[in-house]
């Protein structure tokens, strides 16, 4: 007999700094699962790694599968904004593969950086920041 599909959203918010894996029901209210880069190695510049990610994902995943979801969409979030990157960090990609090989199944995986539509002037001055 087949199982249930039930249905989680993972909200992977990634930057240079760290990579953060939040698992939560298909509303989207209700945390299920969390874990951060920072949770699972020791030092600070490895929080953003790719490893980091990995283990974190799989923290997070063994949670979500433990409350019953086996099945979720993936929402990645960069910094963007006015003045961050629009580019997620390294331990992003390596955060949805780990979900996978957990044996959660993938839906969607849908991009929510915020993008800004012009808003104030960026800082820096007339010719940028000079180094």
């Amino acid at each position: 007999m087949k199982s249930a599909i039930t249905w989680g959203i993972a909200h992977i918010a990634s930057s240079y700094n760290n990579t953060l894996i939040h698992i939560t029901d298909i509303t989207g209210t209700h945390t299920v699962a969390l874990a951060t880069g920072g949770q699972v190695v020791k030092a600070d510049r490895l929080k953003s790694s790719p490893t980091a990610g990995m283990l974190a994902a799989k923290k997070a995943a063994e949670a979500a599968l433990e409350k019953g979801i086996n099945a979720i969409h993936v929402k990645i979030k960069a910094p963007g904004g006015h003045q961050g990157p629009n580019n997620p960090g390294p331990g992003a990609q390596a955060a949805i593969r780990a979900l996978s090989r957990m044996g959660l199944r993938i839906g969607i995986i849908d991009d929510v950086t915020p993008v800004c539509h012009d808003g104030c002037r960026k800082k820096g001055g007339k010719r940028g920041r000079r180094v």
